[in-house]
């Protein structure tokens, strides 16, 4: 099963997509503007381009666990993605995934570093995911 990982912010949206084996995370170009027309858009496109069967949003809950204007806007761009898109939509702990991807460092955005740290814990915790589907 490929899963694809956000990194949501109003200004871009930081992008993984797992492998079909649901073993490695592999960061993409970011999407901006994400709750734009266009950037729905180029979600769903992502989507269909790359076999999506589940989406993980990145919840960023504060490092007590309790929520944020952050996280209420990542909720409520998660429950859009699911009444936009036929496939599971869900929302993973993101803490951490932003200091993660600073330190890996590299070429591609750090907002698409964070979501592949959010897509590997994500797989980590699911490890029958690529089995089950893919």
């Amino acid at each position: 099963m490929r899963v694809l990982a956000l990194d949501y912010g109003s200004a871009r949206c930081g992008c993984a997509v797992s492998d079909p084996t649901g073993v490695v995370a592999t960061p993409l170009d970011p999407i901006r503007s994400p709750n734009t027309r266009r950037g729905r858009a180029r979600l769903r496109a992502l989507v269909a381009e790359l076999g999506v069967q589940r989406i993980v949003v990145g919840l960023p809950l504060s490092l007590a666990g309790g929520d944020s204007l952050q996280t209420t806007e990542a909720r409520a761009f998660a429950a859009g993605l699911e009444r936009a898109l036929p496939i599971g939509v869900e929302l993973y702990d993101e803490r951490f995934t932003t200091r993660l991807a600073r330190l890996d460092g590299g070429r591609t955005s750090e907002d698409s570093r964070a979501a592949a740290h959010l897509l590997t814990s994500w797989l980590a915790a699911h490890p029958t995911a690529g089995a089950a589907r893919g």
